[in-house]
């Protein structure tokens, strides 16, 4: 049997940016991308904090350090900047993988600067990186 499990996140971005007029994706700071192994092209899941949206898109490299988080296209409709943002991946495992897996959590600051890199969520726990 395969899963599809939950395979990494950066927690808690700031969006930076919304540019509706641009061709679509979601713009991501390189060096978040890296940290939470997400490909260019990568399919991603959205939860926007601040105000409940949800969309599904594809990740884009902003420039490394840049701290960049930009909803482009429809997906602008969905946020603006300042709004606090999960971004997910999941992946397919077979049985022993995903009974071995340990997700990889970005925890980031308000600038969306790396402080943290986490392999494990822990229910109930509140987030200090505020």
């Amino acid at each position: 049997m395969q899963r599809f499990m939950f395979k990494a996140k950066i927690h808690r971005a700031t969006i930076t940016q919304a540019d509706l007029n641009y061709e679509g994706s979601l713009s991501i700071d390189q060096t978040l991308l890296e940290a939470a192994d997400i490909l260019p092209y990568e399919k991603v899941a959205v939860v926007n904090i601040t105000n409940g949206e949800r969309l599904e898109t594809y990740a884009i490299p902003a420039e490394p350090g840049s701290g960049v988080i930009c909803l482009n296209g429809a997906a602008a409709r969905k946020g603006s900047p300042g709004d606090l943002i999960i971004i997910m991946t999941y992946g397919m495992m077979s049985e022993e993988e995903a009974r071995a897996y340990r997700p990889t959590v970005v925890h980031v600051d308000r600038n969306n600067k790396m402080v943290e890199v986490t392999h494990e969520q822990v229910a109930g726990k509140e987030y200090e990186y505020v």
